[in-house]
């Protein structure tokens, strides 16, 4: 199974705030854990405000785990979700629907109402 990083677990990766999390990341092969241009936006938006991380360890970040383009089956997977609430998570689930991809979060409760989604926390101890 292949994993779709949420933007908060990436910055609890980068900021070492979670052990759990982080020993879960160690233990994925090599292409195992991907993210979602998405997701990185939603990163990148809070680290050009100042919030962590800083730039560099996301540059660093990128260098290491792929990001997935957002692309035409991701579009339409949006299309067809429901809209209870919209922005991010909506589209980063779209995007690891299409991909076939659960999503690794700690907001768990953002994609619960979200049909065939398979989300996981690895935010917390096993």
């Amino acid at each position: 199974m292949k994993y779709l990083l949420d933007s908060n677990v990436i910055i609890l990766a980068l900021s070492g705030a979670s052990e759990p999390l982080l020993h879960r990341l160690a233990a994925c092969d090599e292409g195992d854990v991907v993210t979602s241009a998405i997701a990185l936006a939603e990163v990148a938006l809070g680290t050009e405000n100042g919030k962590a991380p800083l730039p560099d360890r996301l540059r660093l970040f990128v260098s290491e785990v792929p990001v997935l383009d957002f692309d035409y089956k991701a579009a339409l997977a949006y299309a067809g979700l429901p809209f209870r609430r919209g922005g991010f998570d909506r589209l980063i689930a779209a995007h690891a629907l299409s991909r076939r991809l659960a999503v690794v979060t700690g907001n768990t409760r953002h994609f619960a109402d979200i049909p065939g989604l398979r989300v996981e926390n690895w935010t917390i101890a096993a």
